[in-house]
């Protein structure tokens, strides 16, 4: 089934116009999701619409939105006035700047989409927006109304295409200094910093988003099959957090870790740890004994 649009209308720079389609650039559908059931029936549970006054059940066509103005007081909005709100970027993604990308600080960024011609007329004027944003290497600043709010909307080249990232306002973004404010000031040692360059250095590479591994979610789907293979699921033991005696002393271990090609012995769990120690005095013992018998 080809993807559904999200939004239709126009895009449009100055004069310059095209009929364009947005599509979610991302999805979560092939992760695993649950519903609720009742645990002594089995069955899936529905949740109702209760008036908290009455307690009575409320069908679905006699529900509408609601202002809260005071305690128990709302000022009621019905869809048709909130569709009589005349905004143009309802209907028309209208370019109003450009600015340089590296401008847009990555907390405003919300969720990318796939901004592509809506037919065949208008593609020339499509191609024209495109090259144009590519060719000044900067962003285009627009505005559209996604799920009933208008967004600022950022238009980049992608290919043959655009893609749209819908950006907060600035009273969506919280500032930082409110929780860095009581991080004291650190010097650190210039022998601690060259530890932490090395093993920075040793797992240095470049992005790869192919080998990222949700392992939350394989291990989910791993339980799910042995649930219904009616196999018991025992807990998981988790690892008993390691005694490290100082910064210095873990740098060290985690460069030695890093350079013999092994995980830091901190890292490593316990129980390795003990089997590890093990089999070295079992091969101490061996090699003792041969060189008796020889």
């Amino acid at each position: 089934m080809a993807p559904r649009a999200n939004w239709k209308g126009y895009l449009r720079l100055s004069l310059v116009s095209c009929p364009v389609a947005l599509f979610p650039a991302t999805s979560e559908r092939e992760k695993v999701t649950f519903h609720q059931i009742n645990r002594k029936s089995g069955h899936r549970v529905r949740m109702m619409r209760i008036d908290e006054e009455s307690g009575d059940e409320v069908a679905y066509e006699d529900i509408v939105k609601g202002y809260a103005v005071g305690d128990g007081q709302y000022v009621e909005v019905t869809p048709d006035e909130l569709e009589a709100i005349a905004i143009e970027s309802k209907h028309t993604i209208e370019i109003d700047a450009f600015v340089p990308r590296s401008e847009i600080d990555d907390l405003y960024n919300v969720r990318p989409y796939y901004i592509v011609p809506d037919g065949d007329i208008g593609l020339d004027a499509y191609a024209v927006i495109r090259d144009v944003i590519a060719d000044l290497k900067k962003v285009a600043l627009g505005r559209v109304v996604l799920t009933s709010r208008e967004h600022v909307i950022a238009l980049e080249p992608r290919g043959k295409g655009l893609v749209g990232t819908l950006l907060r306002y600035p009273y969506e973004v919280r500032d930082a200094g409110e929780y860095f404010a009581d991080i004291g000031n650190v010097k650190i040692p210039k022998d601690m910093m060259e530890l932490a360059r090395h093993i920075v250095k040793t797992k240095s590479g470049h992005f790869d988003p192919d080998k990222f591994e949700d392992s939350y979610e394989s291990a989910l789907k791993d339980l799910l099959k042995k649930k219904q293979a009616g196999e018991k699921i025992s807990p998981a033991k988790q690892p008993k957090a390691s005694n490290v005696v100082s910064l210095m002393d873990a740098l060290r271990r985690s460069v030695e870790g890093e350079r013999s090609g092994r995980r830091p012995a901190s890292a490593r769990r316990p129980t390795a740890r003990r089997s590890a120690s093990k089999s070295t005095s079992k091969r101490r013992r061996g090699s003792a004994a041969r060189r008796k018998a020889s």
